[in-house]
């Protein structure tokens, strides 16, 4: 074999695994999909004010708290900025919706905000 086969070849593989390295990570940076219920970082699933869960969500939110998912008996912090999925979990808020996006250390940067069905 000639050093420019040798070298074609290489960079011939080179080219597939990179190709195939690429596809899971754009995967994974949609994220995964949640459903519960949504709330607020302050009080997570036990609210502390009188009243619905939805109108408390809504004070804490405007106060300053973050919105919050509650799955279950685990409380996860939503982190967005993106004016409809804030709108949409404003919407839904004491109710259920699905949220998509990537978890860490129970905060999942959200990616998108539905209704739960």
């Amino acid at each position: 074999m000639n050093f420019r086969s040798q070298k074609l070849g290489f960079l011939m593989l080179t080219l597939a695994l990179s190709a195939g390295l690429s596809v899971p990570s754009a995967l994974a940076a949609k994220g995964k999909t949640y459903t519960g219920t949504v709330s607020d970082s302050m009080c997570g699933a036990k609210h502390a004010m009188a009243g619905d869960d939805a109108a408390c969500t809504r004070a804490c939110v405007s106060k300053g708290s973050k919105y919050a998912l509650v799955v279950g008996d685990k409380v996860y912090t939503l982190d967005t900025s993106d004016k409809a999925a804030l709108e949409t979990l404003d919407k839904q808020a004491g109710a259920k919706a699905t949220v998509m996006g990537t978890e860490k250390d129970n905060t999942i940067s959200v990616s998108s905000v539905k209704a739960a069905q």
